[in-house]
């Protein structure tokens, strides 16, 4: 396990530039993706099938969160993860060995976190951990209820940072965790206080921030959306 756990890694839309390869462009058209194996973590309950979730519609184009498959996806989420900035954050710089292991541990889990890539309009240009924070290291740390459900990202994508995305896809991501995950009535997530841009894109996108609470390596800022209030933000 890497020395940031997948629990208490934060969320940074204030990272600066990376020039992505041109190969790092389109996915496959959701047809020609590899299938998503049905015992997968991505494909099972801890999540509610997260694979099967779709894309959402936002101001800025049709936004998905595709599971990752290390094969495809390890050369530009080390990338990004070598981004200094993002580094700050979430401690993966080094060899996409170091990336790799990180993923393998949420790949081969339990379906407890779920890595992704957040496609907009056909492109990757994020990365995204699912998870489920009343499951997680983070719930011993503040008053977790079951089913609450976690998010943490990085904006990797050339010229998608400084201008509201952050918040936009947020939003998205919040409304597909509560249109597809019933039982769950919150999703929450633990930015590091420092990280300005990122808490501020929380509140664009709805979340509250509920609480300062103390983790493994940082002081966080709680922010919860709750199911009762997301028709009113």
């Amino acid at each position: 396990m890497p020395a940031t756990d997948a629990g208490f890694t934060s969320s940074s839309d204030d990272t600066i530039d990376l020039q992505v390869p041109p190969e790092w462009g389109l996915l496959p058209a959701a047809g020609d993706r590899p299938p998503v194996a049905p015992d997968a973590p991505a494909a099972g309950p801890l999540l509610d099938n997260l694979a099967g979730w779709g894309p959402a519609a936002t101001p800025a184009g049709p936004f998905e969160l595709v599971p990752v498959h290390l094969d495809r996806d390890l050369a530009r989420i080390s990338g990004w993860m070598n981004d200094p900035a993002v580094a700050a954050f979430w401690e993966l710089a080094g060899p996409q060995e170091t990336t790799a292991a990180h993923l393998r541990v949420q790949l081969a889990g339990d379906g407890r976190s779920v890595p992704c890539l957040g496609v907009l309009a056909g492109i990757p240009m994020s990365y995204w951990e699912i998870y489920r924070a009343d499951l997680d290291p983070v719930a011993r740390y503040y008053p977790a209820r079951p089913q609450d459900t976690g998010v943490h990202l990085l904006i990797g994508g050339v010229g998608d940072r400084g201008r509201g995305l952050g918040a936009t896809l947020l939003r998205a991501t919040a409304d597909l965790v509560l249109d597809h995950r019933p039982r769950c009535g919150r999703v929450v997530a633990e930015p590091d206080l420092r990280n300005t841009a990122s808490v501020a894109a929380f509140l664009g996108a709805g979340f509250r921030y509920a609480d300062e609470i103390e983790l493994p390596g940082k002081r966080a800022a709680l922010m919860v959306r709750d199911r009762a209030h997301r028709h009113l933000l």
